[in-house]
C-alpha cells in the first residue's frame, strides 16, 4: 500500500508540473520589468497578505466575498471530515481528508479568478472608451471614470466599485485604481493605474493617454491569443504529459494490484521508477523552453 501511495504521490507531481507549464508559460516577465520601472518613485505596495488576509484576498479576487467571517465553522467542518474518515477509513482516508479540501479549493479559486480577471480585462476598454467620450464630452477625469465604472457591467462592475468606494471616502482616484490594481494583478489594470497617476501629477491629454491604452489592451489581447494559437500543441503535450503518469498508475494498480508493489521493492524497479521520473522532469522542462521560446 505504502509504494503505491508513494508512486501516487510522485505521478500528482508531475501532474502539478504539467499544469504549471500550462497556466504560468504565457506570462511575459518583459513585460512586468517594463512596468516596474515605469512605476519607479511611485507608492509601493505593502507586503503579500498572509493567514485569513490572504485567504479573504483570493476570495475577494475571485469575488466570492469573504469567508473570514464562517472560517470557524469550516474549519470544524473540515475537522469533522478529518476524524471520521481516520476513524472509518484509516490512514489512506485520514491523508485523503487532510490534503485533497484545501487543494481543490485552491484550485477552484485559481480557475474562477482567472476566468473572471479574464472577462474584467476584455470589458476594460469599453470602460476606457466610456471615459474618453465623457471627457470629449465636457467632464474631469474623476467623473468620467466614475461614470463609466456605473455604466459598466459584471464582473468588471462589481470588480472596480472598490474604486468609487474609496473615493467616496476621500481617496485620490489614482490611489484608489493603484488599489484595484494591486488587488487583480494585472498588467492592463497597472497600466490604468499607472496612467491615471502620471496625468495626475505631470499633466496632459487624459483622451489621448486613454485611447492608447484602448489600443495597447486590444493589442495584447490579439498577441496572447496569438499565442495561445501557436503554442497549442505544445501544451496539449504538456497536459498529456502530466495526465500519463496518473492513467498508468490507475491502470496497472485495477488490473494488476500486485505489480507496482514488486516493481518499486526490487532494486531493478527502483531505478527504472526513478529514471522514469527523471525523464519525466527533464521532458516537462524542454517543454516548457520550448514554449517559452516562441
Amino acid at each position: 500500500m505504502i509504494p503505491a501511495l508513494i508512486l501516487l504521490l510522485l505521478a500528482v507531481l508531475m501532474f502539478g508540473l504539467g499544469l504549471f507549464i500550462v497556466f504560468h508559460v504565457m506570462r511575459d516577465p518583459a513585460t512586468s520589468r517594463v512596468l516596474d520601472r515605469l512605476a519607479e518613485g511611485q507608492p509601493q505596495s505593502g507586503a503579500k497578505a498572509v493567514g485569513v488576509a490572504w485567504l479573504d484576498r483570493a476570495f475577494l479576487q475571485a469575488g466570492l466575498g469573504r469567508p473570514s467571517e464562517r472560517l470557524g465553522l469550516w474549519i470544524g467542518l473540515w475537522a469533522g471530515v478529518i476524524t471520521v474518515a481516520g476513524l472509518l477509513g484509516g490512514w489512506s482516508f485520514f491523508i485523503a481528508s487532510v490534503l485533497l479540501p484545501p487543494l481543490l479549493l485552491r484550485v477552484f479559486i485559481s480557475w474562477r479568478y482567472h476566468r473572471r480577471v479574464r472577462r474584467m480585462v476584455e470589458q476594460l476598454p469599453q470602460l476606457l472608451d466610456h471615459c474618453v467620450r465623457s471627457l470629449k464630452a465636457g467632464r474631469t477625469l474623476a467623473d468620467a471614470v466614475l461614470l463609466a465604472i456605473e455604466a459598466s457591467s459584471d464582473p468588471l462592475k462589481t470588480g472596480i466599485s472598490r474604486v468609487s468606494r474609496n473615493v467616496q471616502l476621500g481617496v485620490s482616484l489614482p490611489d484608489a485604481v493603484q488599489d484595484f490594481a494591486q488587488l487583480y494583478e494585472r498588467e492592463e489594470f497597472r497600466l490604468f493605474a499607472l496612467g491615471l497617476r502620471v496625468n495626475h501629477r505631470y499633466g496632459g491629454n487624459a483622451s489621448e493617454l486613454l485611447e492608447n491604452l484602448i489600443v495597447l489592451i486590444r493589442e495584447r489581447d490579439q498577441g496572447a491569443r496569438q499565442l495561445k494559437a501557436m503554442t497549442g500543441e505544445t501544451r496539449i503535450t504538456a497536459i498529456v504529459l502530466g495526465v500519463l503518469p496518473i492513467l498508468l498508475l490507475a491502470y496497472f494498480s485495477l488490473t494488476n494490484p500486485g505489480y507496482l508493489p514488486k516493481l518499486w521493492n526490487d532494486s531493478a524497479g527502483q531505478h527504472l521508477l526513478l529514471a522514469a521520473l527523471a525523464m519525466q522532469v527533464m521532458g516537462s522542462l524542454a517543454l516548457w523552453r520550448m514554449v517559452r521560446s516562441v
